[in-house]
This record gives structure tokens, C-alpha cells and sequence, in this order.
């Protein structure tokens, strides 16, 4: 008897402890949104806590398509007109990370501030 509730009390552990996780991971970190409008980004500077993943949800409110494009950050992303794509970035050490529209580069630019 003793040894059966032993095995169900491991497994209810190692069952919570595989919930944990995900559970941590589902509240998930900070959210910033970012717009494109008229080929240019708002906020053109978005300021984000330093060494912390961040979800960037960028929304194209203009009728075509635009990349979000940075070297620094190491990301790629096309976003069709009236849609919306979902970025993670980071942790990113304190500093500046520029970004730019590739299909609009010299309208479309802005930067991620890590503090």
C-alpha cells in the first residue's frame, strides 16, 4: 500500500513539474507593439528591458507588403498588407538595434532600445 502511494505521489510530482514550465512560458514576457503606416514605423523607436525575450507584434496597416528586416536582431519577416506577424526578440544585451522596411528602406526605419 505505502509503495503505491509513493508511485502516485512521484508521478503527480513529475506531472507538476512539467506543468510548471509551461505554465511560465504561457504568461510569457513583455508584449510591444509596432505599426507600419504610410511605408514608415510607429513608434520608429521602441524601448524594451535589456536581457528579456520580448514578443514584437508588428501590424501593416497599409495595403502592401513590407518586410520587417534587422541585421542586428538577426530577423526576417514579410508582412502582407492588413496583416499582422509575431517577432520574438531578445534577450538583447543593453544598447541599440536598428530595423527597416527592405521594401521601403528609406521611409521604414527605427530601432529597438534594450535597457
Amino acid at each position: 500500500m505505502i509503495e503505491k502511494i509513493r508511485k502516485n505521489y512521484l508521478s503527480f510530482l513529475l506531472c507538476c513539474m512539467s506543468i510548471v514550465p509551461a505554465a511560465a512560458i504561457a504568461a510569457g514576457g513583455p508584449v510591444v507593439e509596432l505599426e507600419i503606416i504610410n511605408h514608415l514605423f510607429h513608434p520608429s523607436e521602441l524601448i524594451v528591458p535589456a536581457n528579456t525575450k520580448v514578443k514584437l507584434i508588428v501590424y501593416n496597416r497599409d495595403q502592401t507588403p513590407e518586410e520587417f528586416e534587422s541585421y542586428e536582431l538577426n530577423r526576417e519577416k514579410v508582412i502582407m498588407g492588413g496583416q499582422r506577424a509575431i517577432i520574438f526578440i531578445g534577450p538583447l544585451a543593453p544598447g541599440e538595434y536598428p530595423f527597416f522596411g527592405e521594401f521601403n528602406p528609406r521611409t521604414a526605419q527605427g530601432k529597438v532600445i534594450a535597457q
